[in-house]
């Protein structure tokens, strides 16, 4: 029997997730990626320029951020099936714990603190220094509405959060006019609201949706306060040697194709089949186009290269991917930047067991010191042996003025290498020198970042970063599509997709990629088992409080935290059955 065929166009996490899935279904599948050499998309480590010796390999950069929180299921799930040497869960294997965050702040001693629950007598000091000498600057009133926040968003029913809070952007949710008094930053402002999450998503607090913030940090909450849990995991080498490479290694042994360097530039939709018909690809070695045919067709690309694709013979049959065309709008700014620069320095400087959040920089700084999570990778084994350490930084806001007066995505790259690093020295030095740039030997910015010839390398970008980054904005989630598309053979994978995790992350992908590939089982009628999809976890012992809100939503009734008479009695018998029985 001849197998169903299924062409991939695009070889990010979410097409090599559709085409893993795919292949242990007995589906024959092909993916088409542009980039030559390299695989995972936004996830994936680079190669820095002219840095290899005949002696070592090229010193290893990272496109962006590097984060596996403790509820990520369905890219663990998939890790957990790539084969990596002795290791009894593969790739999974490759993934380490951090223990630490630290939040630096211009002037001040950085604070140290625990990204999870204290498993020992050093992180109940850590916990404690924490509590009793950091100079936040926050208020008991600060504290009061941050919790008051919070304990709402867990008590609210999904309805609520879906048809309400999703209309309302984070930073209107989470702030009053009376807590900062004046339009200035006010620690409220750097530490509970815009600090965090604009750090550790690229997601602009004042654009964000509540119902995507909210999820997210509540699940991130609920790990911290879980003593199993690991909050926070990173990988234990080079994205590309622990993760990507052995992935696409694995796929091929699938029997995969996987074709490098091919663009995709047009989808054909029959309009009296009212199927996609063919996928017109760039051979760009060669600038040979071809039509790709095939049973499937699943689009992966990122969603500033999607609706330049979508036609009018495609609306006409599905109504609902014009929607796409209106979410990627530069106007919505639903597309946002968030990429990588790293310092290779002469000397090892671990900061922390985990990542540093420079809270109050202007370019919204993350960072982690690599070396002590990369133990079988030495720095001294790449390049020409002189790097002893490895600072990784995130750079998520590209729009707002730095210390040297300009806005990032206006700067040179030489510019951009200085003055992340003069804000990583502002932040990190406040309570003694712990960075100098007498350290720095070599630094890197990611390619993606064409100061000079943006247009001319990728037209249809903003400006000149050539892999954005979506953000959910608020009231967003009616513009994103379904997986399974209105036209029979065509399916979509990508982090703009509807799905549980909501969030542009490799997690989200890997789910989107799930459901396009049971959309493809579902229609091809093929006897397989569909892809499992998990739920965003949220504890049973709120599960009471949730279906009270329930009930006041479907009455056109606003949250409240007083519970009826019948409420109470089933809140505290369901705390009482989760005492005896163990929490959830």
């Amino acid at each position: 029997m001849t197998k169903p065929t299924v062409a991939i166009f695009g070889g990010g996490v979410a097409g090599m997730s559709a085409a893993h899935e795919l292949a242990e279904r007995g589906f024959a599948v092909a993916v088409y990626e542009r980039q030559p050499e390299y695989v995972g998309g936004k996830a994936r480590s680079t190669n820095v320029p002219d840095s290899a010796t005949p002696e070592r390999p090229a010193l290893p950069g990272e496109h962006g951020f590097r984060f596996f929180p403790g509820f990520y299921r369905h890219i663990t799930d998939t890790m957990k099936r790539i084969p990596f040497g002795n290791n009894k869960q593969g790739v999974f294997d490759n993934l380490t714990m951090t223990t630490r965050m630290m939040l630096g702040r211009n002037g001040k001693k950085p604070i140290v603190g625990l990204v999870n629950f204290p498993k020992s007598l050093a992180d109940l000091r850590v916990l404690l220094d924490e509590l009793l000498t950091s100079d936040t600057g926050l208020t008991d009133a600060d504290k009061e509405l941050f919790v008051g926040r919070i304990w709402q968003i867990m008590t609210s029913s999904y309805e609520r959060r879906q048809q309400n809070y999703e209309r309302i952007a984070w930073w209107q949710y989470m702030t009053t006019d009376l807590q900062c008094g004046t339009r200035q930053p006010c620690p409220y402002e750097e530490y509970c609201v815009g600090g965090l999450t604009h750090s550790l998503v690229a997601a602009q607090p004042k654009l964000m949706s509540t119902k995507t913030g909210g999820d997210i940090l509540v699940q991130l909450l609920l790990l911290m306060a879980d003593p199993t849990a690991h909050t926070d995991r990173v990988l234990a080498g080079p994205t590309n040697d622990v993760w990507l490479f052995p992935w696409l290694r694995h796929l091929q042994s699938l029997g995969v194709q996987y074709h490098h360097d091919h663009l995709t530039t047009a989808i054909h939709c029959d309009p009296h089949t009212q199927l996609i018909s063919g996928v017109t690809v760039l051979n760009k070695a060669t600038q040979q186009p071809q039509v790709v045919q095939a049973d499937y067709y699943i689009s992966a690309v990122p969603l500033e290269r999607m609706a330049p694709l979508i036609t009018d013979e495609m609306t006409s049959v599905d109504g609902t991917l014009a929607f796409v065309k209106e979410l990627a709008d530069p106007a919505r700014q639903s597309l946002n930047w968030m990429n990588g620069v790293q310092y290779y320095l002469n000397q090892d400087v671990p900061l922390a067991n985990g990542h540093v959040i420079c809270i109050d920089s202007p370019w919204a700084l993350t960072v982690i010191s690599q070396p002590q999570f990369w133990p079988n990778f030495p720095m001294s084994g790449f390049g020409d042996g002189q790097v002893k350490g490895l600072l990784s930084v995130d750079v998520s806001d590209w729009f707002t003025e730095g210390t040297n007066h300009k806005e990032a995505h206006d700067c040179t790259v030489d510019e951009i290498k200085a003055e992340v690093w003069q804000q990583l020295e502002n932040s990190l030095n406040g309570g003694g020198m712990l960075i100098d740039k007498s350290m720095i030997i070599r630094c890197n910015v990611d390619s993606d970042i064409f100061p000079e010839d943006a247009q001319l390398h990728n037209p249809t970008c903003s400006e000149h970063d050539a892999e954005p980054l979506l953000v959910n904005t608020a009231n967003s989630w009616s513009l994103r599509p379904e997986a399974s598309t209105g036209i029979a053979n065509l399916f979509l994978a990508a982090d703009y997709v509807r799905t549980n995790t909501d969030l542009a992350t490799m997690e989200g992908a890997n789910e989107a990629a799930r459901r396009a590939v049971n959309g493809i089982i579902d229609a091809s009628g093929i006897s397989a088992p569909y892809c499992h999809i998990w739920p965003l976890h949220e504890p049973d012992i709120l599960a009471v409080l949730r279906w009270e809100d329930r009930k006041r939503f479907a009455k056109g009734l606003p949250w409240t935290n007083q519970l009826s008479w019948l409420g109470r009695l089933l809140h505290a018998a369901n705390h009482l059955y989760h005492r005896v029985v163990g929490f959830k």
